[in-house]
């Protein structure tokens, strides 16, 4: 049992939060993305005000749900986007211009599950709002701790220059974050956990959140029905590979 089991998540609303409220624990996240939903956490109290402002009514006609757990429910939301921005995790886009410079010149080489805690340091570097409160990162710091939270490192010598993180559950992994120091490193970051994520039998990639830069990357649309579907597809993943691969080998 947990706090989401009443949470109607193919009938919440596509565009808002459906629920607010519980906590960051390990256990929590883990049954939210178990059901589809993700955790954004308000920034401070203003934003938090603005969450019971705006979607008030929607938690008293039913259309979100108020879970317990924290003093300040509005502080916590919880999504499921409708439809839902994904990719197959061998099918990552790279573009002509950035293969030709892997194949060819590029100093780089990748890694999986090597940096976590420093993956996860650099996607909250100067982030405005922030969501990735020092509780998520705890909470997400202990999946990683148990196998189920990864993060894919892209390297230039000894640098961290690129890296993405996320969470999996069966055959899909949800990215949470990427961060970039070079250009096109963030990329190619997401590019190799997802080929790693294929190799263990992963079957789709979750982008969370739609847009143009996700969309450069070979996102598509998924209704949530059908997503939430291939999320409960009883699929055997195995481990994820951590060696150190050569980038050239994406392209």
């Amino acid at each position: 049992m947990s706090v989401f089991d009443g949470v109607d998540v193919r009938g919440g609303p596509g565009d808002g939060p459906v629920a607010f409220g519980a906590g960051l624990g390990a256990r929590e996240l883990l049954a939210a993305y178990r059901r589809g939903l993700f955790p954004m956490p308000a920034a401070d109290e203003y934003a938090s005000a603005y969450n019971e402002a705006r979607y008030e009514q929607a938690v008293g006609t039913g259309e979100s749900s108020l879970l317990p757990g924290g003093d300040d429910p509005y502080a916590l939301a919880w999504w499921s986007p409708d439809p839902r921005p994904v990719l197959p995790p061998g099918g990552v886009r790279l573009g002509s211009r950035l293969a030709r410079r892997l194949r060819h010149r590029s100093p780089w080489w990748t890694s999986a599950d090597r940096a976590f805690g420093e993956v996860l340091d650099r996607c909250a570097e100067g982030r405005q709002p922030v969501w990735l409160t020092e509780e998520l990162r705890g909470g997400l710091a202990r999946l990683y701790a148990l196998g189920i939270a990864h993060s894919g490192e892209v390297w230039e010598g000894e640098e961290l220059v690129g890296g993405v993180f996320g969470v999996a559950v069966g055959p899909v992994l949800s990215l949470d974050s990427m961060f970039h120091r070079r250009p096109d490193a963030a990329r190619v970051a997401v590019a190799d956990l997802g080929a790693r994520f294929a190799a263990a039998g992963g079957r789709l990639l979750d982008a969370q959140w739609d847009g143009p830069h996700i969309r450069s990357l070979g996102a598509e649309p998924m209704p949530r029905a059908r997503y939430l579907a291939e999320l409960a597809a009883e699929v055997p993943v195995g481990p994820l590979s951590g060696e150190a691969l050569p980038v050239a080998r994406l392209v």
